[in-house]
């Protein structure tokens, strides 16, 4: 294993651990999380009809993404579809002015757009193993 390889894999597994860990705790209290940011956004500019939905969805894309980049399958899909999730995510932020939030989302991004840009390093993955054979 070269270093390059052997650091994309600690990267995808270290943003695959952290969405993954987000939506599962989530999806264990998710009504209860629905609520919280339903009332977050109570004075937003952003309508209930848009939050409420966001705000069960938001847990699955989560823990699909976190889950499919642990095991590195749809790595490219997986990658993008995150870098998508947290820039909502960023905007519901401003949104709400939580300024101390923002930080962490583009750090986030930043995970993402940068293992994609080092996608042909992903060897040990699911992706390569299905390239093989």
């Amino acid at each position: 294993m070269t270093n390059t390889k052997g650091a994309f894999l600690l990267a995808r597994l270290a943003i695959a651990t952290s969405m993954f860990g987000h939506g599962l705790v989530r999806l264990f209290k998710l009504n209860g999380f629905s609520a919280w940011m339903v009332h977050n956004f109570q004075k937003s500019i952003l309508p209930e009809a848009l939050v409420i939905p966001f705000s069960y969805a938001l847990p699955f894309a989560e823990f699909l993404t976190g889950l499919l980049l642990l095991i590195g399958l749809f790595t490219r899909t997986a990658l993008i579809g995150g870098a998508i999730v947290m820039i909502i995510l960023l905007f519901g932020t401003t949104m709400i002015e939580n300024w101390e939030a923002i930080p962490t989302q583009l750090i986030h991004v930043t995970f993402f757009a940068g293992l994609l840009s080092q996608l042909q390093y992903n060897t040990f993955s699911m992706d390569n193993l299905i390239k093989k054979s």
